[in-house]
């Protein structure tokens, strides 16, 4: 993004077509096999959302809602707001998250999981934020390598606003999002 407040990081076009190459890369991998994909709340939505139909094998679906709390963001002391439904004791799992950046919070996730003894435990991360990483964790299945920007839209958000954008939008000024039009701006400036 040049000079930008607001810009353009990746297109519906680009998501989609990774999504796609994602979810015939799980395909393959859990062939003959019914993998549970749990996604993060409320982010990850969206991303799940077309990642299980771009998967052609059978597939379950499950979610879990958390908060981090603690001195700052990067705390990586979590709560759990919403468990899962179902058991995943013995059934291969893919933790589906929309964004990883410190990897904390998901390395509390992952020791959580794993815990309850799946079968396999993998990751699917639409966006990575690794110049950001405090932890290193095992991320199967990965979209995108984004720069250290925030980023709203296609599930992600600010104030709960923008999840339901096509594209994913870096903000390089958190003050621009108080005007209404710069988002709209900076899609039609993009052509997205």
């Amino acid at each position: 993004m040049p000079d930008e407040t607001v810009g353009l990081l990746l297109t519906a076009e680009q998501i989609g077509a990774r999504v796609a190459e994602l979810g015939a890369e799980i395909s393959r991998d859990y062939a003959g096999k019914t993998p549970i994909l749990i996604g993060v709340l409320k982010g990850s939505l969206v991303f799940m959302a077309d990642l299980a139909r771009a998967i052609t094998t059978s597939i379950n679906v499950d979610f879990m809602s958390i908060s981090s709390y603690g001195d700052g963001t990067n705390s990586g002391v979590v709560r759990i707001l919403k468990d899962l439904d179902e058991s995943i004791t013995g059934h291969d799992v893919i933790l589906v998250e929309d964004i990883i950046d410190t990897g904390l919070t998901l390395t509390y996730l992952l020791a959580t999981l794993s815990a309850r003894r799946p079968a396999s435990l993998e990751v699917c991360g639409l966006l990575d934020k690794s110049v950001r990483r405090i932890v290193e964790v095992p991320i199967r299945y990965k979209g995108f390598d984004i720069p250290d920007e925030f980023v709203i839209g296609y599930g992600l958000d600010h104030e709960g606003r923008y999840r339901n954008l096509r594209a994913v939008l870096g903000v390089r000024d958190m003050a621009a999002l108080r005007d209404p039009d710069v988002v709209a701006r900076a899609l039609e400036s993009a052509g997205a």
